[in-house]
């Protein structure tokens, strides 16, 4: 079965989309049922490039040109100008590498004469669209229908954004189908010398600090846990600091204009920010951090979470969209505008010690529900299925 796979999102730094793309296209690789080719933002390869983890690894020059570019043309017509191009590059690709089925990980789908199979992996843009920049909220708006239209089949990566398609574009049910993401080996458990060398780097200690794990966007709500940590006592704040992982995003602006409420805590230590960290060091950090804190406002999967809990790692996490359905009764699930929960959750994963550990071993049993490889093995059941179709239009 030739497959062809928009890899495009492993040309970044991996975050959600760029590690489903990741996940998916180590699998297919390694499936003898399928022969893919991977599409680069222009480029054809039959192998699985891995992404950059360094987010200043591009140029000066490079950087330089980006910049002029973005000045002398506007959004959209920039973004019309590339998906031409990259348009005509996979139309030509598809007839030499013969493709059989499309895979496109990342919402908008090219056009082509193949059966599609598209991922689907929220509707941020629509329920959340002030958490978006506008251009991009246009852009999809603008081209997203067409490719929920042309899809012969669309994968959601929860029952929860399954049944957003269904409501918000009236998708018939029997055209979508949900396939829960996995976390990789890497996160699992580790025991306090297994993880030392790498918090020594980062000064931290094991069981010692609180973590929170995502873009450092609005959606993803930090504002909240910082609010909440700095309702702690300072004692305790001083033994357990509050470290946050992830790049920054659109309106990070705004997210400095909050970071600067607690700049005290930043100033004493308590509040740290690492940055984006690559996938090996990110899974030592989560697996000796005494909880996760996730206090997301919308997610189609939420993998931090899922992640901390193969960790072994209690979870403290927003009750809405699609979290629930990921961490169940495993963790702590409470209403992400809720300062003041959140911040009586922390106190108690850091109090109790019996109740932490029952909740890490909850965690723990829950995340074998998930995994990569059954998310593989499904989607591919996917490709035979509109290899094969029964009948039936799409509506």
């Amino acid at each position: 079965m030739r497959v062809a796979l928009n890899a495009t999102p492993l040309l970044s730094p991996l975050t959600g989309i760029g590690q489903y793309t990741y996940q998916v296209a180590k699998g297919l690789q390694n499936d003898p049922e399928v022969n893919p080719s991977y599409f680069y933002a222009g480029v054809w390869s039959d192998q699985v490039r891995e992404a950059s983890t360094n987010i200043g690894s591009m140029g000066a020059t490079q950087q330089s040109f980006r910049s002029v570019i973005k000045k002398a043309i506007p959004d959209g017509v920039r973004y019309r100008l590339s998906r031409a191009w990259r348009q005509r590059s996979f139309s030509k690709g598809c007839q030499t590498h013969q493709i059989q089925v499309y895979h496109e990980p990342n919402f908008l789908t090219y056009k082509h004469d193949v059966p599609t199979v598209l991922t689907v992996h929220d509707l941020s843009w629509i329920r959340f669209p002030h958490t978006h920049a506008k251009a991009h909220v246009a852009e999809m708006n603008h081209y997203f229908p067409d490719s929920l239209m042309h899809a012969d089949k669309i994968v959601t990566v929860s029952e929860f954004v399954k049944q957003e398609v269904q409501d918000v574009f009236g998708i018939s049910p029997d055209r979508i189908v949900a396939i829960g993401e996995g976390a990789e080996d890497l996160f699992q458990p580790r025991q306090l010398f297994e993880t030392q060398n790498v918090l020594d780097r980062f000064d931290l200690k094991h069981g010692k600090y609180i973590l929170a794990v995502g873009t450092l966007e609005p959606r993803k709500n930090l504002i909240v846990a910082l609010n909440a940590y700095s309702r702690l006592s300072d004692a305790v704040r001083a033994e357990y600091p509050l470290i946050l992982i992830g790049m920054k995003a659109w309106l990070a602006n705004e997210f400095d204009k909050n970071l600067a409420l607690v700049a005290p805590l930043i100033d004493a230590g308590q509040i740290r920010l690492l940055g984006y960290q690559p996938r090996e060091d990110l899974a030592v950090v989560m697996s000796g951090a005494l909880c996760l804190v996730y206090p997301s406002i919308y997610e189609g999967f939420g993998l931090p979470p899922l992640e901390a809990m193969a960790s072994g790692v209690p979870v403290i996490s927003s009750n809405v969209s699609s979290i629930p359905e990921v961490v169940g009764d495993s963790g702590v699930l409470i209403d992400p505008h809720d300062t003041e929960a959140l911040s009586e959750a922390m106190e108690r994963m850091i109090e109790d010690n019996i109740y932490r550990n029952q909740m890490a071993q909850k965690a723990l049993e829950r995340s074998q529900l998930f995994s990569w490889r059954n998310c593989v093995e499904k989607t591919i059941a996917v490709y035979r299925e509109v290899l094969n179709p029964v009948s039936g239009a799409k509506t």
